[in-house]
Order: structure tokens, then C-alpha cells, then sequence
């Protein structure tokens, strides 16, 4: 396998050989240990590389220095010379002090859950606002790791955690590193104030505006493709897609409402691409209604979903209405567990269309819940009142009267308050 990964002047033909260590501390399930290592050496498949080994070691607390103590970090580095790993993964966050000593025990290259998952947006990143997007949250996460550096970070080897746009900045000064941020931080506020511009626009039609969350690999993506057509990518990978699209769906009463497809979640996802990515993910916190896509085959879907309602909350987006999907039904015999379980939920696959037309009909009820009909009575003389109704509500029935129309329409809050002085006396 040879690849070119997004900023990176390196092309590297082989994967590496990776050693996954995982920590449980007081009070954490070892099931939850082990899901999340699990899910890690799925992260590292995606990266590029090649689980070889997994360690698992119950401490009453982190080490400050090693955060697995000097001894184990002496055990690991022992295993890692006899499978010749090139890469020690830990499922928690290092601090620089951490990864420099563990670094120099081991002998080889030390990084965190974090450093895998940034390395795989490097290399998914497409659009230029994903690729700066990516590129201030690798500057963000490299920078405190700087500090008595040198030209030691110039890591010319390459591997997960060293690729990705603004690996040419690793061997200049922090002020060199502060001056990028600064630009990309000025560039995507400009990308931002577009993006404001467009949701304007857009909100100016009046048409109600979904977003598609849900852990990555949920199958939200191949879930807009079955209802758009929209032709986006879709892989059984972890983070395929990260820019978000939006597409015009008709729903089964008529209504046109916009589908916003947006990037994965992911348990311990990076605050520093929570905040890099935050003007994408204000599409979810502006939406009428979230759309969460859950995988009915995992084994936890109910860990998952946590983790996404853990994001949603961090971005201001906890008390939008939300429509539980449980996907992949076609190979999910828990499936129906769920449904029973969140009684408002419905079951679909994305893959086969099975349990789509029921989605739609469940998605037209929510938007419907946030309407009410109005019967309004608008004189003929006033067209441009006319005009207004129809661009902005349903109009559900018409009659005809000798000097004014009474017209029977779904409209929203702003809708009704707008027309407030034309609805009919009850």
C-alpha cells in the first residue's frame, strides 16, 4: 500500500505495527476497558497500521510522569523490541510530559486515542474549510508538545500521528506554529461568516432544516445517498466523511425540508476538534430537528448514543427535538430491543431501503408536531400577502369568497405571528 496523506511531503509503502495499552482505574467497568481499546484498534486499522498486541493494566490512579508507571512502561518496552512494534498506543489522553518520557523509555514513538483520531481526519479532510479546519486542531493539539523539542520533531519517519496538513510547521519556533493558528483561526471565521450567509439564505425559504447526527460508521451518510441520491462517499470505515453536505428532501404530506449531513462522533473526541470544527457543527444547533442515527448491530449502542448526546450537549444542541433511527436492521437482531426500548424510535436499513417509507412518515409527524393550521382570510387586493403565505407555509385547502381567499395553511411560530392579523375569527 503507498499513500500521499493530506501536507505531508512523506509516502510511506508499509504499516505499522502497533501496541494498544489501556488503564483501568477505579470504578471504570473493564468491559468499558476493553469496548474501548476495541474501538481504538479499529481507529488504528483506519490510521493505516496494524494491531500486533493489546495491554490492559489496573492502576488506583495515573502515573504523573509515565501515567502506567515506570515499571510497565519498562514491560512495554520490552514486548515492543521482541514483536518490533513501531508505535506504542494509549487510549487516554497524554500530557507532553507523559509522551516525552514514555518516548524515551520505550525507545520508540509513544502517542493517544487523540493523535490516531486527528491523524485519520488529516487524512479524510477534502474541502478547504475541512482541511484548515483539521490542520488548527493538529496545531492546537502539537503546540504544548513543542516545548524542549528541537529538531527532534522534524519525525521525517513519518507514521499515525505525524501526518496531516501543518507538519511543516513541527520544525519552526511557537511563534512561527501561534502565527498559523492565528491565520487559520481568521480564515475559518471568514468561512464562517459564508456559511452564516448561506444558513440566511436558506432560513429566508422557510424550509425546515434537519441534521443527520449519530456515531461514526452509523450509516448516516449512506442514508442521505438512499434518500437524495446525493452520491457522497461511503466506506465500512470509521470517519469516511467529515465535511458536511446538504440536500432537498421531500417528505410523504409534500413539504420540502433540508438534510444535513455532518461529521461522526466518537467516544473521547478531541476537544480540539470539537472547537476547530464548531462553525460546521453550528448546523446541528441551528436545525429544527436532529435526526440520530444509531448502529442497531454494535455491541453498545446505548454507550453510542451517550457519547453523541455528550457532543450534542457540549455544542448547544441538547434540546432540539430528536428522532431516534436504529440502522442496519438487516443484520440486527437487537434491533427490535431498541425500538421496544425508545418507543419513538424507528427502524430502517440504510443499506437495503427496508423501513424507509415509515422513517419518512415518522419525520414528516416531528415536523408537523412544530406547525399548527391557521385559517387565514386574506383579501384579493392584497397579493403580496398571497405570495407570502404560499412561499412560507402549506397551504392544505382554498376557498374562493367575492372579495378575499380563506385559506387553510401549516404555518410556523414566525409564520403565525407574521399573518397574525389575517386569521379568521373563530
Amino acid at each position: 500500500m503507498s499513500e500521499q496523506f493530506p501536507g505531508s511531503l512523506i509516502e510511506r509503502s508499509f504499516r505499522e505495527r502497533i501496541v494498544l495499552v489501556g488503564v483501568a482505574l477505579p470504578g471504570t467497568d473493564p468491559d468499558d476497558v476493553e469496548a474501548g481499546l476495541d474501538e481504538l484498534a479499529l481507529l488504528v486499522d483506519t490510521a493505516g497500521a496494524d494491531v500486533v498486541a493489546r495491554v490492559v493494566q489496573r492502576r488506583d490512579r495515573p502515573d504523573p510522569a509515565t501515567f502506567v508507571g515506570r515499571g510497565k512502561a519498562a514491560e512495554l518496552a520490552e514486548l515492543s523490541q521482541t514483536l518490533d512494534v513501531d508505535t506504542v498506543v494509549f487510549d487516554e489522553e497524554l500530557t507532553p510530559a507523559q509522551q516525552r518520557n514514555l518516548q524515551a523509555i520505550l525507545g520508540r514513538t509513544a502517542i493517544d486515542r487523540t493523535a490516531v483520531i486527528l491523524d485519520i481526519f488529516a487524512q479524510n479532510a477534502r474541502t478547504p474549510e475541512g482541511k484548515a479546519q483539521v490542520e488548527l486542531a493538529l496545531l492546537r493539539y502539537r503546540l504544548p508538545r513543542l516545548r524542549g523539542k528541537g529538531h527532534a520533531l522534524s519525525q521525517q519517519a513519518g507514521g499515525i500521528g505525524t501526518r496531516g496538513p501543518g507538519e511543516t510547521q513541527l520544525e519552526v519556533d511557537r511563534r512561527r506554529l501561534v502565527r498559523r493558528m492565528q491565520r487559520l483561526e481568521t480564515d475559518l471565521t471568514h468561512l464562517g461568516q459564508t456559511r452564516g450567509v448561506q444558513r440566511r439564505a436558506r432560513s429566508r425559504s422557510r424550509n425546515r432544516e434537519l441534521a443527520l447526527v449519530g456515531y461514526t460508521n452509523a450509516g448516516k451518510s449512506t442514508l442521505l445517498n438512499r434518500l437524495t441520491g446525493a452520491g457522497v462517499l461511503t466506506e465500512n470505515r470509521l470517519f469516511s466523511t467529515l465535511d458536511p453536505r446538504t440536500r432537498q428532501l421531500s417528505l410523504p404530506g409534500g413539504e420540502t425540508v433540508l438534510l444535513t449531513d455532518t461529521v461522526g462522533f466518537v467516544r473521547k473526541l478531541p476537544h480540539q476538534l470539537v472547537e476547530a470544527f464548531h462553525s460546521t457543527l453550528q448546523s446541528i444547533a441551528l436545525a429544527d430537528l436532529v435526526v440520530h442515527i444509531v448502529d442497531g448491530s454494535v455491541r453498545d449502542p446505548d454507550g453510542q448514543m451517550t457519547a453523541v448526546r455528550t457532543v450534542l450537549s457540549d455544542i448547544g444542541a441538547a434540546d432540539i427535538p430528536e428522532l431516534l433511527v436504529i440502522n442496519k436492521a438487516d443484520r440486527a437482531p437487537e434491533a427490535a430491543r431498541l425500538v421496544a426500548k425508545n418507543e419513538d424510535a424507528v427502524c430502517i436499513s440504510a443499506l437495503t431501503g427496508e423501513g424507509i417509507d415509515g422513517f419518512l412518515r415518522a419525520v414528516a409527524d416531528r415536523v408537523r408536531m412544530s406547525d399548527r393550521v391557521v385559517r387565514l382570510v386574506i383579501p384579493y387586493a392584497r397579493g403580496d400577502v398571497l405570495a407570502a403565505v404560499h412561499r412560507e407555509g402549506e397551504v392544505v385547502d382554498s376557498e374562493q369568497g367575492e372579495e378575499a381567499a380563506t385559506l387553510t395553511v401549516l404555518l410556523d411560530d414566525a409564520g403565525r405571528a407574521r399573518f397574525s392579523e389575517f386569521v379568521a375569527a373563530s
